[in-house]
Formats: C-alpha cells, structure tokens, sequence
C-alpha cells in the first residue's frame, strides 16, 4: 500500500505545519539548566500530541512493521509508563507504586502489546500520560535548580536527577522520531 503524502503547511510544504501555525514556536526562550530541560519536554510532549492528532482508535493503533508492537498508542502507554517510572519512581522515591498497564517482568511490553484499537483504551491511555505529565510537571517546577545535581537512588546506582532529565528529553526525542514514521505510514503527514 503506498500513501499518499500531504501536509497542513502551505508556506512549507514539506513540514507539518506552518510555522506561525506551530503552537511548540510559542515556547518561552528557556532561563537556566531546569528551564531548559522544561521546555524540551514541553516541545516534545506536545510533539507527540500533534502526531497523534486527528486520528481515530483503530489508526492510533496500527502497527506499522510487523511483527513490531509498535505503535502511536503504544508510544502514548509507554510514555506515560516511563514518565511515572522516573519522575515517581525514581526522583520522587516511590518504588512500589504499581506500575501502569499492566507492565512486569513476566509482560514487558503490555504497554505496546495491549494497545488496541479500542477508544476506551485510547481514552485510558491519554488520560495517564496527561496524569503522569501534570504529576512530572509540577514536581519539577518545585524543585530548586541547585538541586539538579542532587543524586537519586535507582537499584545500586546513584545518578543526578540532571542525567534522569537529561534521559527523559532523550526517550521522548527517540520516540517522537518513531511517531513521524508511524504516522506517514498511516495518513501520509510529514513530519517536522
């Protein structure tokens, strides 16, 4: 099957959108290391918003190179997993917090795996992330930035809460990367 591409852009036409359009420009020029990290992951979680946009329960789902798992809702349940992971988790110490979709060593990949084409589940798994999201948000705005180098316990290793942020602009840059692909299999939309 060959999909067509098509784009929103006029002035560009191989982007997503129009840069005036783009509501990721209207991010504020970051001040500081934490501001910095705050707006990478605001750019990119509203990135992940805009590939998904438009898009109905059976299309967020889609896998798009069997026997890959992989998916735009799939990248929804896990980014919300992996948002809980670090931000609570680890950087909050709450280890025993029981862990979103299902996940455990026996069903590693229950975030990808049992993302399916149903809207209840769509609609589950927007509202986690947004949860996870808010939950990250707010705890990183009452952190003091001279405690970005302030070290946290995961298993035996201790690492800086800058390296779990630093990480955490690193997962969502790879996995917009897998959004752009996913979603020009889908629809053709290109993207920027």
């Amino acid at each position: 099957m060959t999909t067509e591409r098509w784009t929103a852009a006029t002035v560009y036409p191989d982007m997503w959108t129009d840069p005036d359009k783009d509501p990721r420009e209207a991010l504020s020029k970051p001040v500081g290391e934490k501001e910095t990290y705050q707006n990478y992951l605001k750019h990119y979680r509203l990135t992940l918003e805009m590939k998904c946009e438009g898009l109905d329960a059976e299309q967020l789902a889609r896998r798009a190179v069997p026997p890959s798992t992989l998916s735009l809702l799939g990248l929804v349940r896990h980014l919300a997993h992996v948002e809980q992971s670090w931000f609570q988790r680890i950087l909050q110490d709450q280890p025993d917090l029981p862990k979103l979709f299902g996940k455990s060593p026996e069903n590693p990949d229950a975030d990808f795996d049992d993302a399916v084409g149903d809207p209840a589940v769509v609609e589950d798994a927007w509202e986690n992330w947004r949860r996870e999201v808010r939950a990250a948000d707010d705890w990183l705005a009452a952190l003091p930035e001279d405690e970005l180098g302030r070290t946290v316990r995961r298993g035996d290793d201790e690492i800086p809460v800058r390296d779990v942020l630093v990480h955490m602009v690193e997962e969502y840059a790879r996995h917009v990367g897998h959004a752009d692909l996913l979603r020009e299999c889908i629809d053709g939309r290109v993207g920027q």
